[in-house]
């Protein structure tokens, strides 16, 4: 009996993927570097299933039909390229080889190029969903060499999540390294709504004063309406998850936020394809200021805190309040995020499909949304639209609350409550609704210092000048140009 694809690297993920696949009807192959682990699987969550053990990478790959599909969920960067290496020569023309973990896109585009160099057709994906996902169905996005698609797109969608009509959220992204940009955007979004969430929370507990057991009981009213979502529903049940001694374990944890680097990613790909990601890219920022625990604490004792606490009176409208703040700046996130892998779609040639994307997160990854299905509208009516916010229905929501954004940005602003990604949000559609901002100052002072150049409104677009703001500076100007 020969496997149907075989999977190296059985951590939890990988673990939850093989009994995913099989519990959908495939033969699984398995192989860990450390070769306890695939004994251990096989004798305990594998046993009685259909899963062909192999304890060297040549076993692997005999142990798959071919063409062989052979997926990797092991860490990213220079262990996938090692075993990539490894499996090479060990594989045949029209094999595929599938990378299943968080690469870098540009890794992705380079190894491509390289396994189609040796005739296997290569595929880099995205998987969102954690644990749970990769077990009962997870959100799949694939890119890479569009000829490995048909081979393992029944595999693929039979795994993934479904929505309710019955639709896998898998399907194909684009080229290259597009799979993983997408997810990478994914999880740079991830990263806002996080943050987000989290800035409420804060509000709410310094400010209004509400303890765990109120505010959960606020996040799952919003979970029933529009703003429901993965991120809202765990929130309000991890916020009452209490320890033997009855105390809320969230009060317990220390205040310093890790990453594993896909959000910077996103950050330094929106600054790569000139993209004001502003709201995500405060969120990263977010995290490392949170790690600076012991410098907050010193300068905690030397400044002045000026935390007001609300009126009960107040509260259930400054809950409203903040209902509708979070909703725009969620919407603002993802016309960041939207606008990003539309840049870069554009760039790489990926020709995205923004509105299947949408749907792709629908169900089973960790920013899964009934908020989604609303982006999938607007790109179905407007191929080329230009940002969400545009779309007729984001700009009424975004009309109907930005006041309430405002109100809390200052209200925070005023009572000492960081929130970078909210004031953040506000700042930019703020920017990008603006006719005339005051750029036309700084290109000005670049002219005077640095002959840099600068366009007028009274002249046609493209057309540079340079002043002599000194009088003695003379007439060259440097050349012209924008990284």
């Amino acid at each position: 009996m020969k496997a149907d694809i075989g999977l190296i690297g059985l951590a939890v993920m990988g673990e939850n993927l093989v009994l995913n696949m099989e519990r959908n009807g495939y033969t699984v192959a398995v192989y860990n570097r450390s070769v306890e682990r695939v004994d251990d699987f096989i004798n305990g969550r594998g046993s009685g299933k259909k899963i062909i053990p192999a304890h060297t990478l040549q076993e692997l790959v005999a142990s798959v039909a071919r063409p062989r599909k052979i997926m990797l969920m092991i860490k990213a960067g220079t262990p996938v390229d090692q075993m990539m290496h490894l499996l090479m020569p060990l594989m045949e023309k029209g094999d595929v080889l599938i990378d299943a973990g968080n690469s870098n896109f540009m890794d992705t585009e380079r190894r491509a190029q390289e396994a189609a160099q040796n005739g296997l057709l290569y595929i880099g994906t995205g998987i969102s969903g954690g644990e749970e996902g990769a077990l009962n169905g997870p959100s799949i996005m694939p890119g890479g060499n569009a000829k490995a698609w048909p081979l393992v797109q029944p595999i693929f969608q039979s795994i993934a999540a479904k929505v309710t009509d019955g639709t896998p959220c898998c399907d194909w992204i684009g080229d290259g390294g597009a799979g993983h940009f997408v997810k990478m955007v994914h999880n740079g979004i991830e990263y806002g709504d996080m943050q987000l969430i989290c800035e409420i929370y804060d509000i709410m507990r310094k400010h209004l004063a509400m303890n765990c057991d109120e505010i959960s009981e606020v996040f799952a009213q919003w979970n029933s309406g529009e703003l429901s979502s993965y991120l809202i529903e765990i929130t309000g049940k991890l916020l009452t998850y209490a320890e033997a001694s009855g105390e809320h374990l969230v009060n317990k944890i220390l205040d310093a936020a890790g990453q594993k680097g896909t959000g910077k990613w996103t950050v330094m790909s929106a600054l790569e394809e000139n993209v004001p990601l502003t709201l995500i890219t405060e969120s990263v920022f977010a995290r490392c200021l949170s790690g600076e625990k012991d410098a907050r604490m010193k300068n905690a004792a030397a400044f002045t805190h000026i935390f007001k606490t609300a009126e009960k009176s107040e509260r259930a409208e400054l809950i409203q309040q903040l209902h509708d703040a979070l909703y725009a700046a969620k919407i603002i996130s993802y016309a960041q995020g939207f606008e990003l892998m539309q840049k870069a779609g554009a760039h790489y040639g990926w020709h995205l499909d923004l509105g299947n994307i949408a749907l792709l997160w629908r169900g089973g990854c960790i920013i899964r949304s009934v908020f989604l299905e609303k982006i999938k509208d607007a790109f179905s009516k407007n191929g080329c639209l230009q940002n969400l916010i545009m779309d007729s229905y984001f700009s009424g929501i975004l009309n109907g609350t930005h006041m309430s954004l405002r109100k809390t940005v200052s209200l925070a602003a005023l009572a000492g409550i960081p929130t970078p990604s909210l004031s953040s949000a506000l700042s930019w559609f703020d920017g990008v609704r603006c006719s005339t901002l005051p750029a036309n100052l700084l290109q000005a002072q670049r002219d005077y210092f640095g002959a840099h150049t600068y366009e007028r409104i009274d002249k046609k677009r493209g057309e540079f000048f340079h002043t002599d703001w000194t009088g003695h500076g003379g007439t060259t100007a440097s050349t012209t140009y924008s990284v």
